[in-house]
Formats: C-alpha cells, structure tokens, sequence
C-alpha cells in the first residue's frame, strides 16, 4: 500500500441488515475504515442468505464473506435499554452511522437521526431505505427486487419480448448500485464535514436508485414518448443491435449503434462483402425496414464458427461485438484480475469481488475475513471506555453476546 490508507482512522457505525447499506459501509472499509457492524444477539440474518433455497449450494458463506469483510463484529440487543446505552456509548466517538431500519424502528430503538445527532455534531448519518423517508411508504419494508427492479419498471421492460414473464433480478443486483450511491453520499458530506465542521444527515433509497437505472426509458415516458415493444429476436427492429447463436452453442451480442460508418468494416469482417451490394441492405433505411431478413442472414454467417472466433475477429477490428459470458467463465476473465475486479481474498487461494472504484496511487487494504457473530463486542467495548465488569453486567444482563 502507498502510505496510509485513505480513510485509516474514520470510524464506522453499522446498524444494518442484508446488502445494500452494509455493502456502503465494505467500500468505505476498502480504503482502509474501521467498520464495527452491530448486530442483533442471533446475527444479521444476512448470514444464512446463501443457504436460501435457489441460491447456488457451497460451503462456505459467500454471501456473508463478501459484504463483510474488514468488519468488527458487536452483538448488541437493541431492544432492552442496556443496549441501547451501550450505543449510545459508541455514538461520539463514531464518524459515520449507518442504518437500513425502518423510521419507525430507528425511532423506537433510539436509532433516529434527531436521537444520534445531538451526541455528536460532526457525526454522518447514513440512511438508507426501501422507498424514501417522506409519504405512505416512508416505513414499508422493501428488497432490491420489489422497490428497485419492480417498482422502477426495469423488470417490466426486461422481457425478452412482449408477452413474455417479467424477468426476476438476481441477488444483490440493485443492492451493489446502491450501495455505491449511499457511499457517494457518505463522502460527498465527509468532503463538507471537511470544509464546515459539521455532520450532516444523508440517504437514498432502492426505489431512488432503481429510477435512476431506468432513467432514460423513465424520462422518455415523462417525456410523453411513444414506446415500442420488443420484438422476438428473429424480427427486430434492428438486425444489428441482436443476438446471435454461434456454432459452439454461445450467444453474442452486436452493437453496431454507429452502424453507417460501421457497416462496411462489419461484412468485410464477417467475409460477406456482398451484403453491402444486396438492395435490401444498402442504407440504414433499408436495413431496418428488411431487419428480419438481415437477422436471417447472419444467423447463418455466426452460426459458421465460434463465439470466441469472432470476438477476435471483431476485437481486432475495434467493433463492438460481446460474448454472452456464462457465470462460470468469470473467474478465469483476465480482463477483470488485471483490472482489479477480482483480487485476492483472506485466504491463500481466495478470490474476491472488489468494490468498484479505484484512486490512482490510493491502493484498498487487503481484504479480512468477515467476522464471527460477536466476536469483538468485549474487544470494541474496551475501546470505549468500558471496564471489564461492566461488561460482564451486560452480558450476564443479556443485553450483549460475544463470540459464538
């Protein structure tokens, strides 16, 4: 690492469940944050998502492994006043605080902004909800694929074609972005905190976030467009913006958006100048109105050779054309361990997902292990101030656990 790590000394407060909100708090650790996750006695039930029914079968605890690592775990019931004093311990000395609870939760358990702020000025309060803090829904509880992929319109809009089912979203797919977005948040007020000296009160949401996604098709609608249904792949509305099977049985994606100046180099790629000569295809007019019949076409072009052929093809030519990649080709993707996507994780032979932003010259910490349930309550309580006995108050009491 080239010197201290970015945030090496802030300190964070997480009160949160699942993805989204403690995913924020795993960015803020990647450069370097002291994240202590508080957590209800029997655990984050965010623990047992990846023994959910459908999500892949492993031994070991990916989910929970990868939005917790470099984290401190308390655990702390917030339901007995004992617990709540005991964060309300942590609450000055604490530079960030983030929650994902709803508004009327955090007001009962004492975890509301107007109840944290007053112990300290200068703390960010991190918000995080399902669909926003102002109107019927301010308390309904909400996932990524209820309040950002349904209620956005994406998963309508997904659909292979009309007619077909709304497309369910994969785990975590909302969560990540925002997640992302909430970081945003939280260092855009760091940044102020930098210039005033003052906390400040920060959010978004999974309904906010999953607009934002679907922002162009939502501002076209605003916009009083009309829309078009998709149309099945064999007849499109534009051949060169489909999808291709190729001999090996692997999908491609073409996207020959500037297809004017691309058409050309395109056929003499694919080994079919003639195209360019056939009435049918000699302008982008024509091309649209005979998509169906170009689809055809280089349905029988691709389906010549295989996928990874004609990615070197079209690579070496600088056209856009994507493989479809499959789940399992991930790991071995240089482009991503060159790049930083997938680095190294705890163990020896472990392999991680990154956060997604880099700073030139600002390398991340390597990532730690995710912790055990409670495993530095008594250690981060000592940090605190707290003497040996008052701790052990607390746990006879209940209202702490420590390492299970």
């Amino acid at each position: 690492m080239d010197g201290e790590a970015i945030f090496a000394g802030l300190k964070v407060l997480e009160v949160a469940s699942y993805i989204a909100a403690p995913a924020a708090a795993t960015m803020l650790s990647d450069f370097g944050a002291e994240v202590v996750k508080i957590e209800p006695l029997d655990g984050d039930p965010y623990r047992t998502l990846s023994r959910a029914p459908g999500m892949p079968v492993s031994e070991h605890d990916y989910c929970w492994a990868l939005s917790s690592r470099n984290k401190r775990s308390v655990a702390l019931d917030l339901k007995r006043p004992e617990g709540q004093a005991v964060l309300r311990r942590l609450v000055p000395g604490a530079d960030v605080f983030l929650t994902n609870f709803p508004l009327n939760v955090r007001e009962r358990l004492g975890l509301a902004y107007d109840q944290l702020a007053p112990l300290n000025s200068r703390l960010i309060y991190a918000s995080l909800t399902g669909y926003g803090e102002h109107g019927p829904e301010a308390n309904r509880p909400g996932y990524d694929i209820n309040a950002w992929w349904a209620r956005s319109g994406l998963m309508d809009l997904s659909r292979s074609e009309a007619g077909t089912l709304p497309v369910r979203s994969l785990p975590g797919m909302g969560d990540h972005p925002t997640a992302a977005a909430l970081y945003g948040a939280i260092v855009t007020a760091l940044y102020r905190r930098e210039r005033t000296g003052q906390g400040a009160h920060v959010g978004t949401s999974l309904m906010a976030n999953g607009a934002w996604a679907n922002g162009i098709m939502i501002q076209a609608k605003l916009s009083g467009a009309t829309f078009q249904e998709r149309r099945p792949r064999h007849d499109p509305l534009n051949a060169l913006t489909n999808l291709y099977l190729c001999r090996d049985g692997r999908w491609l994606i073409l996207s020959l958006l500037h297809e004017e100046k691309l058409w050309p180099e395109f056929i003499a790629r694919i080994g079919h100048p003639e195209l360019g000569a056939d009435a049918r295809f000699s302008s982008q007019a024509a091309r649209r109105s005979h998509a169906p019949e170009l689809t055809a076409e280089l349905d029988r072009v691709f389906a010549g050779r295989d996928a990874g052929q004609w990615q070197g093809i079209f690579e070496a030519a600088g056209l856009p054309l994507s493989v479809v990649q499959r789940l399992g080709d991930v790991p071995d993707d240089r482009q991503m361990r060159l790049n930083g996507v997938l680095v190294p994780g705890p163990g020896a032979d472990d392999v991680t997902v990154n956060s997604p932003i880099w700073i030139a010259g600002a390398a991340k910490v390597p990532p730690e292990p995710a912790p055990h349930l409670g495993q530095d309550t008594v250690a981060v309580l000592r940090d605190h101030g707290m003497a040996p006995d008052e701790i052990e108050v607390l746990r006879r009491s209940g209202a702490i656990g420590t390492a299970i």
